[in-house]
């Protein structure tokens, strides 16, 4: 029977000996803590609301189009060209994710059904394969992106100044918090 911690091996003692603390108990785990960075990293980003709005709104607009693992390389690539937020162009891609493909394109198709009037019935449980779908052909294709380009621009329109009101309010709340933290310190 071991009597001391002397005549433990030292490579157990530290097996031994940790309990977790009540602290250590309450961590978030690691995807959650790092969506917290992530999210912090996207609230201090450096640049003029502007810039930064102006990558979201190119972001949002490149997430709308059924360019599945092209969308982020898009939105980057147009950002470049019009001066955006890089990473901001990449987040605004998030628009479109497995929870939203479905309702995006949908409605996408529908509006460019309706602003080239085509009158050609789309069912969707009809299609079981590839070659179904390529049944219907430019039309399908036409009608698509027409909407998708249409949708693209109205939401990215309303992304950047939705974006540039959000980032001016999350700077000017994140300025008064620092004033006030160093208006407190001085007394």
């Amino acid at each position: 029977m071991i009597k001391n911690f002397s005549q433990i091996p030292q490579q157990l003692v530290p097996l031994l000996t940790t309990k977790k603390s009540p602290s250590e108990k309450n961590k978030l785990p690691y995807w959650n803590r790092y969506g917290r960075y992530l999210y912090w990293r996207f609230t201090r980003m450096q640049g003029t609301p502007e810039y930064i709005a102006r990558g979201l709104a190119v972001g949002v607009f490149a997430g709308l189009f059924p360019i599945f693992g092209l969308q982020s390389i898009v939105g980057i690539a147009i950002a470049t060209l019009l001066r955006g937020n890089k990473i901001a162009a990449a987040v605004g891609t998030w628009v479109s994710n497995p929870l939203t493909y479905l309702p995006i394109y949908t409605i996408n198709f529908q509006v460019g059904q309706w602003l080239l009037q085509s009158q050609e019935e789309f069912v969707p449980e009809s299609i079981l394969s590839f070659s179904d779908l390529m049944q219907y052909g430019t039309q399908f294709v036409t009608s698509l992106f027409l909407g998708c380009l249409v949708m693209g621009i109205i939401s990215g329109v309303l992304s950047y100044f939705i974006g540039l009101k959000l980032i001016r309010l999350w700077r000017n709340d994140r300025r008064k918090k620092l004033y006030s933290i160093v208006g407190s310190t001085d007394n």
